[in-house]
């Protein structure tokens, strides 16, 4: 991508005079009051043994990186030309005075900058900071979307609980034939009407997928806790449908079994109606398939309590193709219309045919298996990549995830992977190991060998609204920070072939996409700094920009996607023919090292580099890396006086994250204090915010 890509590091606290005292004697083993270049050096291979216990080509010591720099001005000993670097003079030895001095050259860090427990207490403190008002409305941007569907889901379940309680409250012929049980059993039944909607819906990928294109729906839907959804509205279904039985067992069937009912039994179910006993309630159609849907609800939630789920995935896989008779035993259960008109079987109907099409879907797909390598990246990460059996191009968007299964481990186990990278015909997803399934996919893989795989989807994602936004600031951590790295991918493949994924994006799609009036990140109660818009500068722009953050635990993780971050540093990508793109790539390494040694040459080893070998010693990345978790307030600061300095105008940045809730309220509450002072500018810059559970 040609472009500027900003490579600088972020403002910086420097090593105070103690962390350098600490140095100094940590390196004077022999405490003779100077260190020798021997005592660096040893403490160096040390430390580079500690950092890189198995060789990579970009570290110092490997042969790979020796011989590309033996004869051009290096002795070829990495470490050697390393140190020599540091201090010039080399065999020479430096006294605490002079270290000092040298040593704050080198501009590192302080350690207290890398500490990411003093930024959690950092993020806390100024989260407390904010004024009343503020505090809420970032809350309410975090959570309140959430908040209002689940509103809007619990205020039909009451209501429908309420009518059909008036209805049955009002029907004196009903509860003369009944008594208490029918006012129980239907008030339950009014509720569970929305819960089993709800329940299946929350099940179709495909659905959210489709829903996920409407900005406006998934503020109010977050489908990324659609498991979390159905979890509660399976309990919820649980309880309303036991106490439909109860209702029905120990009140409805009881009372309308005794002799002097039977004629207002007569009244209420018709004239045809004879007098039953409580066996043939319960052996009546409603009442066998209320019962029979009953066990299998009661099944499927046993067997998916988290230690049956845990031990055994397969048992919790199995026991939910229960739900399918369960349904059909719902559908059937009121369509005898004894005391009102069926509406159970309209609710599920949808949902249930919808889920039924997927999970058909699921199953010929598990039988359509096709090739895959696996590779396993680190201890905690396996690569897997998978061609098209056809050898046709995937179709797909950047963002977006898939199911997979591994018939080696299991036929009936299937599990979601954000696509990290999808180039023509070759398809790739990266595995954190991190549970049974994935350990075991660690353990089967072959060496250098194809083994088979199924392949469901591709389904919907949050990233796949990056294209909605010129301007974009996007921040991921670990594993989750796939869905951009197949953005990055797919911006290569556009610019490769001269398209313009942001072009394309606006022509296909076909639901709302954001406002100004969506203005949730707008706020008003600020103090921003005056300014006329004329007074501004004006100088040239690129028509896209982002920014990219990428926070890792170790460094190891940056090796995942090294070669497509080298590439957009090179800037190989070809200009795209409707505009330039800035891309700003930014990774923080966030693993604090107590050692103050370890902690200063792991700095200045991510520093060092030669003309022949341009990447770090220590991340293999063209790019240097920051140190401790980024402070993205201060990032956001800097966007936006970056664009004001450049003369924009007008402009609508999508910020998106994952992560913890309370950073999340912080750059919600700069996204609005942004968004405000531009206004007070004179200025149509909005900042989105997009908090959002990615991988």
């Amino acid at each position: 991508m040609e472009g500027p890509i900003n490579v600088a590091r972020e403002q910086y606290e420097p090593l105070s005079e103690e962390e350098i005292n600490a140095f100094f004697d940590d390196l004077d083993t022999d405490k003779d009051g100077s260190i020798t270049f021997e005592e660096l050096e040893a403490k160096l291979h040390h430390v580079h043994k500690e950092l890189a216990p198995d060789p990579k080509k970009h570290h110092l010591i490997h042969p790979a990186r020796r011989d590309l720099e033996k004869g051009k001005g290096h002795s070829g000993d990495g470490l050697h030309d390393f140190l020599c670097s540091l201090l010039p003079e080399c065999q020479s030895s430096i006294n605490r005075t002079d270290f000092v001095e040298r040593v704050k050259t080198w501009k590192v860090p302080s350690q207290k900058q890398t500490d990411s427990k003093e930024q959690d207490d950092k993020d806390t403190a100024e989260e407390r900071r904010m004024p009343w008002r503020r505090r809420i409305r970032a809350y309410w941007t975090v959570h309140g979307p959430v908040y209002c569907f689940m509103a809007f889901v619990v205020a039909l379940q009451i209501a429908f609980g309420v009518w059909q309680m008036v209805m049955y409250i009002q029907n004196p012929v009903a509860r003369a034939a009944f008594g208490w049980g029918v006012i129980v059993a239907k008030v339950a039944a009014g509720v569970l009407f929305p819960t089993l909607f709800f329940m299946l819906l929350s099940m179709s990928r495909h659905f959210s997928t489709f829903l996920r294109r409407s900005y406006i729906i998934s503020r109010f839907i977050n489908w990324d806790l659609s498991q979390a959804f159905h979890i509660r509205m399976s309990l919820c279904g649980l309880f309303f449908a036991s106490l439909h039985a109860i209702g029905h067992l120990t009140g409805t069937f009881l009372t309308g079994s005794r002799a002097g009912r039977q004629d207002a039994v007569a009244t209420a179910l018709g004239p045809g109606a004879v007098p039953r006993p409580y066996t043939a309630y319960v052996s009546s159609l409603p009442g066998w398939t209320g019962l029979t849907a009953l066990g299998l609800f009661w099944v499927i939630s046993l067997m998916s309590v988290p230690f049956i789920r845990t031990k055994s995935y397969e048992l919790f896989q199995l026991a939910h193709l229960l739900m399918f008779p369960m349904i059909g035993l719902l559908c059937a259960h009121g369509t005898a219309a004894l005391l009102q008109t069926p509406m159970l079987g309209y609710w599920l109907a949808f949902p249930a045919l919808l889920v039924l099409f997927e999970r058909s879907w699921r199953l010929i797909k598990g039988f359509m298996s096709i090739p895959a390598r696996g590779r396993i990246l680190d201890s905690d990460t396996v690569e897997i990549t998978c061609k098209h059996p056809q050898g046709k191009d995937w179709h797909y968007s950047a963002g977006q995830y898939v199911l997979l299964q591994v018939p080696k481990i299991s036929w009936f186990q299937w599990h979601p992977f954000t696509i990290s990278s999808c180039r023509g015909n070759i398809l790739k997803v990266h595995i954190k190991l991190d549970g049974d399934w994935t350990n075991k996919l660690a353990e089967v893989l072959p060496t250098d060998e194809d083994f088979r795989v199924g392949i469901d989807g591709p389904f919907g994602a949050p990233a796949q609204r990056f294209y909605d936004y010129d301007y974009s600031i996007i921040v991921g951590g670990g594993i989750g920070i796939t869905p951009f790295s197949a953005i990055l991918t797919n911006l290569e493949e556009s610019f490769l072939t001269e398209r313009d994924p942001w072009a394309e994006r606006r022509r296909s799609r076909s639901l709302s996409r954001p406002s100004s009036r969506r203005s949730s990140k707008v706020a008003s109660d600020s103090e921003p700094e005056q300014m006329s818009a004329s007074q501004l500068p004006r100088h040239g722009n690129p028509d896209r920009r982002v920014d990219f953050h990428w926070t890792v635990r170790e460094k190891n993780q940056l090796l995942w996607f090294s070669d497509l971050l080298n590439r957009a540093i090179d800037g190989v990508y070809p200009l795209a023919k409707n505009g330039n793109l800035e891309l700003n790539i930014n990774t923080h390494i966030t693993a604090k090292r107590k050692n103050i040694s370890t902690h200063i040459f792991r700095y200045l080893l991510d520093s060092y580099r030669t003309p022949a070998a341009p990447y770090s010693a220590l991340t293999g990345l063209k790019q240097p890396s920051h140190f401790g978790r980024p402070d993205f307030d201060a990032v956001l600061e800097r966007h936006f006086l970056e664009l004001v300095e450049n003369g924009v105008r007008e402009k609508k940045i999508g910020v998106f994250y994952c992560g913890t809730p309370i950073v999340g309220e912080i750059l919600s509450d700069k996204c609005h204090m942004l968004t405000a002072k531009a206004r007070a500018m004179g200025l149509r810059i909005r900042y989105d915010f997009l908090i959002e559970v990615f991988g």
